[in-house]
């Protein structure tokens, strides 16, 4: 096979990568460059390709390129966050990872792969942005719901036992760890430690750790530094901005685990260093963590640091799901009726006992969370003149399926292929629905790659 061949099969394998692919010969001249790379910078693959480096990206200084330091200098980095502007003006940010090519010890090329973050760090920036805007003197309280206690609806005894842990917490400034599933009311629960304690008149703030990369979730808690990295500009994270409050770290087990060791060492020492930089930072915040899983079974599977959840877990809550609270849906769902004919100018007043029963009945794998939603939508279709919400007006999910009774029994008209792949389809919906349409999750529920959930997903015709 020739040269051009095995050119030719790089290149359509290149493109088949989900990440921007740019690779320059010893002289910084482009010899491959995918397509994602090119939707990624903008660029028509024909200014590249052929192209020395600098006559590519005119606006990237050579001392801040990444691939520069790997073809010149033989450099490695790995997961390095990038901000810069492509030959048109347009600002892009990318997560490099870049790597010199060597041949008995000397440079042949670099390669560098980049993952496209430009949406997520204007995202963050804003994020960061309008949290410092909160926290200054002369602004107007904010409109979002603050919850306290009192707004912890329930009398079972399991629920009772995490509310009284929760308020003996509100009295002192210790660290709290909450476990419980997705829709128990976790945020909540921390915002009424929050607000109830005499850190209530200081800031709260939260963010959910499964929302961003770990090269941007690192800047957002910590900060960053002018010069740390290409694009830096000197911001305040959430630490900083928290000061004297508390920070609520939501699916804390999300947290990459480098990051993890580096937010130990802050509650360890009581300071942070920005990103990039070198100055020590005290601060005074207080962490409530909280977890959708077992925090044993996140240690034992390598996604929590035990020396983490110690830390953390001063005075741990476990808030019990929906299912074995006996005796609050009712007192709960008369509360969030209340609330939803607030919403919805509705003029219902009570809920019929046979709808209570149908309630009571339901098993809640979304929790309070989906109770809410079943309210919300009962509501929502409810008539002006109607003032009982009655069984008809549920759109309760129903228990079982046409489709999963029809899977018990084996159809033996059908092909083994055929049954296989109607199973198949309702595991799927059933898992995706059961993690809220998240597919990453999803996809590790299932022990598949996310890459082929996405595809069954779409093969089946799954909306999530």
């Amino acid at each position: 096979m020739e040269d051009r061949h095995y050119k030719r099969i790089l290149e359509e394998l290149l493109n088949l990568v989900d990440a921007g692919v740019h690779i320059v010969d010893n002289k910084g001249v482009g010899i491959l460059y995918n397509d994602t790379m090119a939707k990624i910078e903008e660029i028509d693959i024909e200014d590249v390709i052929g192209k020395e480096f600098s006559e590519a990206f005119p606006g990237i200084s050579l001392k801040n390129s990444t691939i520069y330091q790997a073809w010149r200098d033989g450099v490695s980095t790995i997961n390095k966050t990038q901000t810069y502007e492509n030959r048109y003006g347009k600002t892009v940010t990318t997560v490099n990872s870049t790597v010199p090519v060597k041949e008995n010890g000397v440079t042949i090329a670099a390669i560098e792969v980049a993952k496209d973050i430009t949406n997520i760090k204007s995202m963050t920036d804003q994020i960061l942005s309008l949290q410092s805007k909160e926290m200054e003197p002369h602004k107007v309280e904010p409109k979002i719901k603050r919850y306290v206690f009192s707004d912890l609806i329930g009398k079972s005894t399991l629920f009772e036992t995490a509310v009284n842990r929760g308020k003996t917490a509100a009295k002192t400034n210790a660290s709290v760890f909450i476990y419980g599933e997705t829709g128990t009311g976790k945020e909540l629960m921390a915002q009424s430690i929050h607000y109830d304690g005499n850190r209530k008149n200081k800031p709260f703030l939260a963010q959910n750790c499964a929302a961003l990369p770990e090269t941007l979730l690192e800047g957002i808690l910590f900060g960053t530094a002018k010069g740390g990295f290409t694009g830096a500009i000197d911001r305040a994270g959430l630490f900083e901005q928290a000061n004297g409050g508390t920070l609520l770290l939501d699916e804390i087990n999300s947290m990459p685990y480098d990051l993890q060791s580096k937010l130990l060492r802050v509650l360890q020492e009581d300071y942070i260093r920005r990103v990039g930089g070198s100055r020590d930072i005290p601060i005074d915040v207080r962490i409530i963590a909280t977890v959708n899983e077992s925090p044993q079974k996140l240690i034992e599977e390598g996604k929590l640091r035990k020396d983490l959840y110690y830390r953390l877990n001063v005075v741990g809550i476990d808030i019990p799901p929906l299912r074995d609270r006996e005796g609050d849906i009712p007192m709960l769902a008369e509360a969030l009726l209340a609330k939803q004919c607030k919403r919805f100018g509705k003029n219902l007043t009570s809920i019929s006992p046979e709808a209570i029963r149908r309630l009571n009945a339901y098993d809640y794998p979304g929790n309070v969370r989906e109770l809410e939603n079943i309210i919300m939508q009962s509501v929502a279709m409810a008539e002006d003149e109607e003032n009982v919400l009655d069984e008809k007006l549920l759109q309760m999910p129903m228990r079982e399926t046409t489709e999963e009774r029809n899977l018990v029994q084996w159809d033996r008209q059908a092909s083994l292929d055929v049954y296989l792949s109607k199973l198949e389809k309702e595991i799927i919906r059933k898992v995706i629905h059961e993690e809220n349409g998240n597919v990453s999750k999803a996809a590790d529920a299932l022990s598949i790659k996310r890459q082929t959930l996405q595809h069954k997903l779409k093969k089946y015709g799954i909306e999530y």
